[in-house]
C-alpha cells in the first residue's frame, strides 16, 4: 500500500487539470486511468496518415474563460490557438454565416422574412428578460418560439439545440442558446477568485497562480470581466454579436493541448494507466483511498470519471446522493472524419459549418487550420451527428454518410480515408430538467469534478470550469494547499 496527498481517478481532460492544479500547490497526487491512454476526448491520433481529433472542437472562451486561466496559471508551456473563424449554414442552395445579431438576422435568406423577424424579436427577449437577471435555465427555447412558423425554421433551431445540449428545442433551455451564441458571455467571476486564497507558504518555490492573486493586481483583466458582465453592454450585442467571440482551435490538433498539460506536470504527480479503480474506499462518512489493482491510500480522492458510476463504486452514499445522480442525462454523437486526395472548394473556410436538413450535422475541415494535419495538398474534414439511443447505431452511421453525400454531392469521389467515432462528448447534457452534480460529495474527502459537475460552455472549456469549481471548493475545506 502507497500514501498520496490526493488520488485523481480519471485521466481525461478534467483529471489531468486536477492533478496539474492540486500538483503545484504542493500536493503529491497520483493519477489512476483505467484505458492504455490518457487525455480522454482531448487527444488525436493517426488514421492513414490524417490526425484525427477526438470529435470535433471549438475551443470556446479563450480570453478570459476557465481555460485560459488555467493556462496561464499552471501550464509550462501554452500552446498557441488559430482564430476559429466563422460558423455557416449550408443548404441545397446557400452557404451563409450563420447570423448573431439583428443585421445578420435581416439578410439570412435561408430562413423566410416573416420567421426571421419574430427569431430576432424572441432573441430580443429572451436576452433582455436574462441581461436583467431572469433565470432562463428552466425556460425551454420552445417556449420562446412563436407559432406559425416554416419547417425550416423550427428545423434551424431544433439543430443549434442538438449542437448546443444535445437535446431539441423543448429540453434545451433559452439560457444556453444564449451563452452559445456568445449573447451571454461566460468568464471565470471575479467572487471566484477572491475565494481562492494566496496562503500556502510551502510553496514558494512555484510561481504563484494569478488566478488567486488579489482581483486588484489584475487590472486590465478586471476591466474585461466588468465590461462582459455590464448589461447595457451586452443588450448592444444585439447589433454588435459575434458568434466566433473568443473561440479558437489548437495549432497542431488537440493533443496540444495534451502534450503541454503533461509537459506541464511536476515530479510529484504520478501517473497508472491500465489501472482501473473498483471501489472508492471510505471509513465514518470519510474517504480513505481506492482499491485499484491495490490498496491506495489518500485522504483526498478527485473522481473526473461519470458521476453515475460513484454508486457502484462507493457502498454507503446516502440514497437521496443516489437518487439525484439518477437525474444525470446522457448523449451519445458520431463523428465521420473524411481525409479527402485533394483540397476542395466546397471546404475553402476557416471555421466549421452547419447542415440542419433531416439528419443534422456539424462539420469541421480542421486541417484548413493545420495543412500538416493531412498529407501534403490532402484535406481532413470532420462530420458530427447526434445519436438517438431508440435506433440502430449501425443504420444512423448509413445515414450519416447518405446525408454527407446529399450534402456535399462531389466529396464522395474523393474521401481517401473513412474513420467513424462514437463518443459521449460531456458526460451530462445540458437540459431543463437535467442534473448536475455538486464539486461537494456527501463523503469528506471526497470530489468530483468534470462536465457533469459545470453546464457553462462545452467540452474541454466546461471541463475547465469544473476545475476552477474544485480549487475554490477544495479551498473553502482548508485542503487546498499542502
Amino acid at each position: 500500500m502507497e500514501d498520496y496527498d490526493i488520488i485523481v481517478v480519471g485521466a481525461g481532460i478534467s483529471g489531468l487539470l486536477s492533478a496539474l492544479a492540486l500538483s503545484k500547490h504542493g500536493n503529491r497526487v497520483l493519477v489512476l486511468e483505467k484505458s492504455k491512454f490518457v487525455g480522454g476526448n482531448c487527444n488525436s491520433y493517426m488514421v492513414d496518415g490524417f490526425q484525427v481529433d477526438t470529435g470535433a472542437h471549438a475551443i470556446t472562451h479563450l480570453e478570459v474563460g476557465p481555460l485560459r486561466r488555467l493556462m496561464d496559471n499552471y501550464f509550462d508551456y501554452v500552446p498557441v490557438f488559430e482564430d476559429y473563424g466563422n460558423y455557416f449554414i449550408r443548404t441545397e442552395n446557400h452557404f451563409m454565416k450563420v447570423p448573431s445579431n439583428v443585421k445578420e438576422f435581416v439578410t439570412f435568406d435561408i430562413l423566410p422574412r416573416k420567421d426571421r423577424i419574430v427569431l430576432t424579436q424572441a432573441i430580443t427577449k429572451a436576452l433582455t428578460l436574462s441581461t436583467f437577471g431572469t433565470d432562463l435555465s428552466r425556460q425551454s427555447v420552445y417556449d420562446f418560439m412563436p407559432g406559425n412558423l416554416s419547417k425550416d425554421t423550427y428545423d434551424f433551431m431544433d439543430t443549434i439545440c442538438h449542437f448546443l445540449s444535445g437535446k431539441d428545442m423543448k429540453q434545451t433551455s433559452a439560457q444556453r442558446i444564449l451563452a452559445g451564441s456568445s449573447f451571454v458571455r461566460d468568464s471565470v467571476p471575479e467572487e471566484q477568485l477572491e475565494t481562492i486564497i494566496r496562503s500556502n507558504e510551502k510553496i514558494e518555490a512555484e510561481p504563484i497562480p494569478k488566478s488567486i492573486l488579489p482581483p486588484n493586481l489584475h487590472a486590465s483583466l478586471q476591466t474585461r470581466l466588468n465590461r462582459v458582465s455590464n448589461p447595457f453592454t451586452s443588450l448592444g450585442r444585439l447589433a454588435t454579436n459575434r458568434v466566433t467571440y473568443s473561440q479558437g482551435y489548437p495549432r497542431k490538433g488537440l493533443k496540444s493541448i495534451l502534450n503541454a498539460l503533461l509537459f506541464s506536470l511536476p515530479k510529484t504527480v504520478e501517473i497508472r494507466t491500465d489501472c482501473e479503480v473498483k471501489k472508492i474506499l471510505t471509513d465514518k462518512g470519510k474517504v480513505t483511498g481506492v482499491e485499484a489493482d491495490e490498496i491506495y491510500n489518500a485522504g483526498k480522492v478527485i473522481f473526473t470519471g461519470f458521476v453515475t458510476d460513484l454508486p457502484s463504486m462507493i457502498e454507503s452514499l446516502p440514497d437521496s446522493y443516489v437518487q439525484e445522480l439518477k437525474g444525470v442525462v446522457h448523449t451519445k454523437s458520431l463523428t465521420v472524419w473524411t481525409g479527402l486526395d485533394t483540397v476542395i472548394d466546397d471546404f475553402n473556410y476557416i471555421g466549421s459549418e452547419i447542415w440542419f436538413k433531416d439528419y443534422p450535422y456539424w462539420a469541421m475541415p480542421i486541417s484548413n487550420y493545420d495543412a500538416s494535419l493531412a498529407p501534403k495538398g490532402k484535406q481532413l474534414v470532420g462530420f458530427t451527428f447526434i445519436l438517438e439511443d431508440e435506433k440502430s447505431e449501425d443504420a444512423q452511421i448509413k445515414k450519416a454518410y447518405e446525408t454527407i453525400y446529399q450534402a456535399i454531392p462531389d466529396i464522395e469521389d474523393h474521401i481517401e480515408m473513412k474513420h467513424n467515432q462514437i463518443t459521449v462528448p460531456e458526460k451530462a447534457a445540458v437540459t431543463i430538467n437535467g442534473y448536475f452534480a455538486d464539486v461537494r460529495t456527501p463523503i469528506s474527502g471526497l470530489y468530483v469534478a468534470g462536465t457533469d459537475t459545470d453546464k457553462r460552455s462545452m467540452g474541454i472549456t466546461r471541463a475547465a470550469y469544473s476545475i476552477i469549481e474544485l480549487l475554490k471548493k477544495m479551498n473553502e475545506d482548508n485542503c487546498l494547499h499542502r
